[in-house]
């Protein structure tokens, strides 16, 4: 039976030291028992930037690289892409502005 948890985001918003705490017992708990992904912007090397301190984030870093496998995306956002697709779906609906009638 497959029972994983995904974490979404991580490194979005900067963590308080509860935060921080809780996000560790989830990992640790998990580690090495079920599976755990986790999606994030930010490098290894920039989560002391979000976690209160840096024996935090190497302690969750430690966990979360053992028996793991990193998966790099790169390239333009999907959802910038839908955004700026919905635009200008919006403008070609918009009526024009006839300038000349002022």
């Amino acid at each position: 039976m497959w029972s994983s948890t995904l974490c979404d985001e991580l490194g979005y918003l900067a963590y308080d030291a509860r935060a921080a705490d809780l996000i560790f017992q989830l990992v640790s708990r998990r580690y090495e028992h079920r599976s755990l992904l986790i999606t994030t912007n930010l490098p290894f090397k920039r989560w002391d930037t979000v976690f209160p301190n840096a024996s935090c984030a190497v302690a969750l870093i430690d966990r979360l690289t053992h028996h793991v496998e990193i998966l790099l995306i790169e390239g333009r956002s999907y959802r910038r892409r839908e955004a700026e697709l919905s635009q200008q779906e919006r403008n070609r609906q918009r009526p024009q502005r006839d300038d000349a009638a002022k």
